[in-house]
Parts: structure tokens; C-alpha cells; sequence
């Protein structure tokens, strides 16, 4: 299958204007048999306004790449452009930039108001003028009243606002995001996806947002670039990342998936058969030819369990997590699936383990991947 270009798709009446563009960017680290090339050639658009994530394991290139826009780094090869123009060889204080780091890096001698002001205060703004903007970056964080406290007197997500108050406060064009919620725990940073996600939207700055956390990509984002070794693998909205992964590593990283390795058997018309060891499956038949091998993927969420149609299973085990339980199950030849099924108020006992049960899929679910 052909995966989704890697260029930012135009609308039907206008091109999107590029906030930021890397253009074949590489950065390599060290030299000879030490050298590491964190960056290989990578080429992305980033559009004016949007909430734009790059996602990744540990050592993909995200955050290298961040640095490269922010005038940290320079980059071995290629360019990065702001609103058209090449900013490569200027320096950080020359790039109408800000970044918000995973360590808050306030000034703990200041209060939360001054913290708030310090990059005004560096660019020379007038006391008057600072500290009306710095209250009403407060007031957009929702930290009004604090502005006389000190940091170490707030909690570690009043201390984030306080950081994204701080970055936002010059009115950076593009706003860098390396990891910020990290150090929170689970539910408040679940309440700071929505913040930033309000932040960005009422703000109309661009954010370029570095995480290894799916979630966060998939609840925050307008478009998701998945990364893995220096590369863009894909970009794309994230119901078409998610739904529509260009590749093995895509799916398996976003969210969980069940493959199942099979060959493409008959083709008739739109559809072809993929024969798998436990039987054989339906798909959609464009870019497929009889006797390619080819890795299915499929949601858990879109695995059926029943005892009329479908490939024989059986039940290996359940997860229970509360909203939902995911029931383990061995096809027959040996393949494992996951079934995700949705918990309700009535909840019947699951299945127990090795009960013979038939396992489909929900119609047009499958992703071929090519091998």
C-alpha cells in the first residue's frame, strides 16, 4: 500500500500556509566508527496555526529535530525555513521562537509575575506594558491570584501553566513543546492535554509538540509525524494514522494491533482473499496480486467474537480494565489476537479460558500491509 504523502495536503480553494518547513534536514553526531546520525534527511511542512506532533520512540530524532527549529543545534545538512524564510544560520535570539521544556526551568528567587515577565523583560519592553501582558497570560493559564507566589509554592501542573504562560507571553510565532507533560501524573496530565490544546486553539500560534506518548499524539493533535531512526515515516491526521498506518512500525506504535502474516489467494473484482493458517479473510483488493505475502492488522477493537462464522479460536485468558476487557485468544496454527470488548453496567462473567468461540472482523477494518 502506498503510504500518505509526506507533504502537507492542500485544501480544495488555497494552499496551507508553512509556518515551519525542514528541508532534507540531517544532523549526525560525532565522527568515523562513533558517528550517529540522529537526523536522515527529513523533509516536513508545518502549517501556520496547527497543533503539529512529532512522535516517536526514544532516539527517533524527535527532539533533535525541535532543537534544529529552536537554533540549539545546526543541522549537518539541509535547511529550516520560517514563514518562507531560511533561518538556519541564525541564532536563537534572532528566531521569533520559544520552547517549553520538560523540566519547567522556572526562576525559584521569582515570583509567578516575574517569571511570567522575564522574556519581556529581556526584550526591553516597559515595566507597565510587561506586566499587563503577564496578567493576562495568567489569566489565560487560569492562575490568577498567584501572581505573588513563588514556584515552589505551586503544584508541578501549576508550575507547567506557569512555564506556558512564560513561553507564550512574547508572542512567539511558533511555540516548541519537548516532552512538557512528562513529570506529571496520569489525570493531570490528562487535564493539561486539554489545556494546551485550548491554549493552541485560542491562541492561533503554532505548536510543534515532541512526545513518545500515543495518546497525547492522538487527543491533541490536527496532524501527527510518527518518527522512527532519523525518519518521517508518516504524516497525517491522527483518525488516518490510526486507522490508515503506512507500515508495520506505524501500526504497532500507535495504539495496539493484531497482525496475522498471510498471501494474497483469489482476487475478484474489489475484493481479494488472504489465506492465513487458521483460514482465510476478505479485504479489499486494490495494490494486491495472487501470491504477494502481506501482514494483516486489525484493532482490537475490531475483532469480533462469536460461535457461528469466522476463524476457530480459543479464549487464552482476560485482562479486565475497568471500561473495557481485553480477551486473549489463539487462532487455530497458533496466531494470537486481542479482543477488545467494551464493558457495560451488566457485564456478564467473560469467557473462560479454552473456550472454543469463532473470531471476525468488523467489515473494512483489515490494513493490508505489503511485505
Amino acid at each position: 500500500m502506498v503510504p500518505p504523502s509526506l507533504q502537507p495536503a492542500a485544501g480544495p480553494s488555497e494552499t496551507p500556509r508553512i509556518a515551519v518547513e525542514a528541508r532534507n534536514a540531517s544532523k549526525a553526531f560525532g565522527q568515523g566508527d562513533a558517528l550517529t546520525r540522529a537526523l536522515d534527511d527529513v523533509s516536513v511542512a508545518i502549517r501556520k496555526g496547527e497543533f503539529f506532533t512529532l512522535l516517536g520512540p526514544s532516539g527517533c530524532g524527535k527532539t533533535t529535530l525541535l532543537r534544529l527549529i529552536a537554533g540549539f543545534d545546526t543541522p549537518t545538512g539541509g535547511s529550516i525555513l520560517l514563514n518562507g524564510r531560511d533561518i538556519t544560520a541564525d541564532p536563537p535570539n534572532r528566531r521569533p521562537v520559544n520552547t517549553v521544556f520538560q523540566s519547567y526551568a522556572l526562576f525559584p528567587h521569582l515570583t509567578v509575575l516575574q517569571n511570567i515577565r522575564f522574556g519581556l523583560d529581556m526584550l526591553g519592553r516597559k515595566r507597565a506594558e510587561a506586566d499587563a501582558r503577564a496578567a493576562e497570560m495568567l489569566a489565560l493559564v487560569r492562575l490568577e491570584g498567584f501572581a505573588s507566589r513563588r514556584t515552589a509554592q505551586l503544584s508541578g501542573g501549576q508550575q507547567q501553566r506557569v512555564a506556558l504562560a512564560r513561553a507564550l507571553a512574547p508572542e512567539p510565532e511558533v511555540l516548541l513543546l519537548d516532552e512538557p507533560l512528562s513529570a506529571l501524573d496520569l489525570k493531570l496530565r490528562k487535564e493539561m492535554q486539554r489545556e494546551l490544546k485550548r491554549l493552541q486553539r485560542e491562541t492561533g500560534i503554532t505548536f510543534v509538540f515532541v512526545t513518545h506518548d500515543q495518546e497525547e499524539a492522538l487527543t491533541m493533535s490536527d496532524r501527527i509525524g510518527v518518527m522512527q531512526g532519523g525518519r518521517i515515516l508518516q504524516i497525517g491526521p491522527p483518525r488516518e494514522i490510526y486507522n490508515q498506518p503506512a507500515n508495520r512500525f506505524v501500526a504497532d506504535f500507535i495504539g495496539e494491533t493484531n497482525f496475522l502474516d498471510g498471501e494474497v489467494g483469489a482476487i475478484a473484482g474489489d475484493t481479494a482473499t488472504i489465506e492465513l493458517a487458521a483460514g482465510s479473510v476478505t479485504v479489499r483488493s486494490a495494490g494486491l496480486d495472487r501470491g504477494q505475502k502481506v501482514t494483516l492488522a486489525i484493532r482490537p477493537e475490531q475483532v469480533r467474537i462469536g460461535e457461528a462464522e469466522g476463524l476457530p479460536a480459543v479464549v487464552t485468558g482476560n485482562v479486565y480494565f475497568g471500561t473495557d476487557t481485553h480477551c486473549h485468544l489463539e487462532l487455530s496454527g497458533g496466531a494470537g489476537v486481542v479482543a477488545r470488548l467494551q464493558s457495560a453496567a451488566d457485564d456478564a462473567t467473560p469467557l473462560g479460558e479454552g473456550t472454543a468461540v469463532r473470531v471476525s472482523f468488523t467489515p473494512g477494518s483489515v490494513q493490508v500491509l505489503a511485505d
